[in-house]
C-alpha cells in the first residue's frame, strides 16, 4: 500500500468510528508515510473526485452580503496556477516565505500552491510589528513575503532583500498578486514530497524574551490533524465555521487541514466586530453544520436568546477551543439547542492530543479524554505516572501529530522531548474513566482573548520605560476576555504613583507591542514578591488577582486602560482576534 493508500485508509477509519472514540482509539495508527504532500496527495485527489470536484471547499461572507465561493476542483485549479507564478518569482522548495494575509480567498490559494511548492510557510498575523517582523526575518530566514497592500509599509524599514507580493491594489516596489491569473495553470511538481520535509514554521510566546519556532513537517500538521477532523466530529460535506485569525495555529487546525481533510466546507464569517445577532442569523442564513468557537464567544452567545433560534439552525456540532469551557455555559447552550458544547486541547507544538468526541459523555469542566493517536500520560515532578500531573505524550509510538522540533533551539527541544515524552507544560487532573482536567501550566504563560501571552515579552518593553524600576505580569480575571494581562510595577527612585504616570505608561507600551500583547491595568506597588533567590512570585500575584475581583475590589494604586478613553482606537474588538 503507498504512501497515498495508507493516508485514506486511516482518514476512513476515523470518518467511520466517528462516534465511538474508544473503539477509534483502540484501532486507529498513524500511517506510515515516506512522501506525502496535502495539496496534491489529498486536496487535488478530492478535487477529482466527482463526489466532490463541484463541491464547495470555501465560502466567505463579507460584511456586507457579499459573498465568494470556490469549489475544491476551482481551487485546485486555481493554487496550481498560483504555484507556477510564484516559481516564477524564485520561489523554491524549501524557501521561507512569510504570509500575511486576513480571512480572504488569496490566503487559501496561496497555502495550497506553496504546500504544492514545497515552500516553508511563516504563517504571520497583520497585528506584528515591524520589529516582530524585523525578527521573524532573522530567526526565520524568510526570503519571500505575500502580504496584504494595506499592511506593505510595515516592511519599508527592513533591510532584508526579499520576494514582494503583494494583495490588493498594485505597491510600487511590489509584485501584483492579480498577475498571477495569467500564469500556466496545469502545475507539475519538481519532484517527491517527504512526509519528513519542512512546511510550517510558527512562532509561538513561551517563557523567555522572544517567542519560540516551532515547526512541522508535511506529515505533522496536514496528516496529525486526523485527529482535529475526529474531535470536531466533521464529515464530508459539511459546512464548518471556525472563529479565529489568520496567523495563529489554530486557524490552520480549523479553517484549513480539518475541514479539508473531512472534504468539509471551510466558511468565513468576515466581521469587523464580533456580533452575536448577526452570527446567529449567519448560522441560520448559510445552514452552517459545525461551529468552533473560543469561550469568549460562547460567552457572548449565551446573553442573547438561543431558544429563539432552535429551529432556524442546521447545527449538529458545536465545540469550544483554546481556554477551558465553563460548565454553565455548556448547560445553556445544551438547554436552548439540545446540542452538548464540547471541548478539547491540543498546541501550536501538536494537534489535537484530547477532546470530547461526539457522542460521547462530556463531564462538566473536563476537556476529554485521548483522542486516537495519542497516548497520553500525566507525570508527576519526579517523571512517574500520577493521577495529576504534567500533560505529556507518549512518543513510544511516533504520533504524528507532533511538531518536529522548536527550530531555534535543541537544548529546548530535548528538554520537551525527554526520557520517551513530549512535555506540554501543562498541568491537568485524571479520574477513574480517563476524563482529563486542566488545572494549570507549569510556567507563567496564560490566555488572554484567546491569545497567548508571555509575561517575559510584555515586562522587556514595560522596563524600557524611564518611570519603570521593575515589573511583574500576571493575567486579570475579566468577564468576557477570561484574563487580560496585568503589569504590577515599582517605580524608579524620585517617580510617585499617579494617573499621569500611568497614562504614559499605557501609551508607551501601545508604541511597543502588538495589540493582542497590550497591558490592560496596571497597579504601583513598592515592592514586589519574590522567592529567597530574588525571583519573582507571580503565583502570589495571580492568586491576589483572583480574590481581589472575587471580592470586587481595587488596588489601592491601580490604573485600568478604561481611564483613559483618549487612548482607545476606533476599532478595538477588531485588534482583539476578530472575535
Amino acid at each position: 500500500m503507498n504512501s497515498s493508500a495508507t493516508f485514506q485508509a486511516a482518514r476512513e477509519l476515523l470518518l467511520k468510528l466517528r462516534d465511538d472514540q474508544s473503539a477509534a482509539v483502540r484501532e486507529f495508527r498513524w500511517p506510515q508515510l515516506e512522501y506525502f504532500n496535502f495539496a496534491l496527495d489529498h486536496f487535488d485527489a478530492l478535487a477529482a473526485d466527482t463526489a466532490f470536484t463541484d463541491a464547495l471547499a470555501l465560502h466567505i461572507v463579507g460584511e456586507y452580503g457579499s459573498e465568494v465561493k470556490r469549489s475544491f476542483s476551482e481551487l485546485s485549479k486555481r493554487s496550481g496556477q498560483l504555484a507556477n507564478y510564484l516559481r516564477g518569482l524564485d520561489v523554491k522548495r524549501g524557501d521561507r516565505v512569510l504570509l500575511m494575509l486576513g480571512n480572504e480567498l488569496a490566503l487559501w490559494e496561496t497555502m495550497l500552491a506553496m504546500i504544492k511548492l514545497g515552500a516553508v510557510v511563516i504563517p504571520a498575523t497583520g497585528l506584528l510589528s515591524t520589529e516582530d517582523l524585523r525578527d521573524r526575518f532573522t530567526r526565520g530566514g524568510v526570503k519571500h513575503v505575500v502580504v496584504g497592500s494595506a499592511l506593505t509599509s510595515k516592511f519599508a524599514p527592513l533591510e532584508n532583500s526579499f520576494t514582494r507580493v503583494a494583495v490588493g491594489p498594485p505597491v510600487e516596489g511590489w509584485s501584483n498578486f492579480d498577475d498571477s491569473h495569467r500564469a500556466p495553470i496545469e502545475f507539475k511538481p519538481d519532484g517527491p514530497t517527504r512526509a519528513i520535509d519542512p512546511l510550517l514554521l510558527y512562532f509561538t510566546s513561551g517563557t523567555t524574551s522572544k517567542p519560540k519556532l516551532v515547526l512541522h513537517s508535511h506529515q505533522s500538521y496536514p496528516v496529525g490533524h486526523l485527529s482535529t477532523m475526529y474531535w470536531l466530529g466533521l464529515r464530508p460535506g459539511d459546512v464548518h465555521l471556525n472563529i479565529s485569525s489568520p496567523g495563529w495555529a489554530k486557524h490552520a487546525w480549523s479553517c484549513f487541514f480539518a475541514p479539508w481533510l473531512a472534504g468539509a466546507c471551510i466558511f468565513i464569517n468576515n466581521s469587523p466586530r464580533f456580533n452575536a445577532q448577526g452570527l446567529l442569523t449567519t448560522l441560520a442564513a448559510h445552514h452552517v453544520t459545525s461551529l468552533c468557537a473560543p469561550p469568549t464567544v460562547w460567552r457572548m452567545l449565551i446573553q442573547e436568546d438561543l431558544g429563539a433560534w432552535r429551529g432556524k439552525l442546521k447545527l449538529r456540532e458545536v465545540i469550544g477551543a483554546g481556554e477551558p469551557l465553563n460548565p454553565e455555559v455548556i448547560d445553556r447552550v445544551r438547554n436552548a439547542w439540545g446540542l452538548t458544547l464540547r471541548d478539547g486541547y491540543g498546541q501550536t507544538e501538536t494537534t489535537a492530543q484530547i477532546g470530547n468526541a461526539p457522542g460521547q459523555r462530556v463531564k462538566p469542566g473536563s476537556m476529554g479524554r485521548a483522542l486516537p493517536g495519542f497516548r497520553i500520560a500525566l507525570l508527576d515532578a519526579e517523571g512517574k505516572p500520577a493521577d495529576e500531573g504534567e500533560v505529556c505524550i507518549d512518543l513510544s509510538e511516533g504520533p504524528l501529530g507532533l511538531m518536529v522540533a522548536y527550530e531555534d533551539s535543541a537544548e529546548r527541544t530535548a528538554e520537551a522531548m525527554r526520557d520517551g515524552y513530549y512535555r506540554t507544560g501543562d498541568v491537568a487532573a485524571r479520574d477513574t474513566d480517563g476524563y482529563i482536567t486542566f488545572v494549570g501550566r507549569t510556567d507563567d504563560v496564560f490566555k488572554a482573548s484567546d491569545y497567548r501571552v508571555s509575561p517575559f515579552e510584555l515586562e522587556s518593553a514595560l522596563i524600557e520605560h524611564a518611570s519603570v524600576a521593575e515589573v511583574a505580569v500576571v493575567p486579570s480575571p475579566d468577564p468576557l476576555r477570561l484574563a487580560v494581562p496585568k503589569a504590577f510595577i515599582t517605580l524608579a527612585p524620585g517617580v510617585h504613583p499617579s494617573k499621569e504616570v500611568a497614562e504614559e505608561i499605557f501609551a508607551f507600551t501601545r508604541q511597543r507591542l502588538a495589540p493582542y500583547l497590550r497591558v490592560r491595568r496596571i497597579e504601583f506597588v513598592y515592592d514586589l514578591p519574590k522567592t529567597i533567590s530574588g525571583k519573582i512570585r507571580r503565583v502570589q500575584l495571580r492568586a491576589q488577582e483572583v480574590e481581589r475581583h472575587a471580592a470586587g475590589e481595587r488596588g489601592e494604586s491601580e490604573f485600568l486602560e478604561e481611564d483613559f478613553p483618549e487612548l482607545k482606537e476606533g476599532n478595538i474588538a477588531k485588534t482583539e482576534g476578530n472575535l
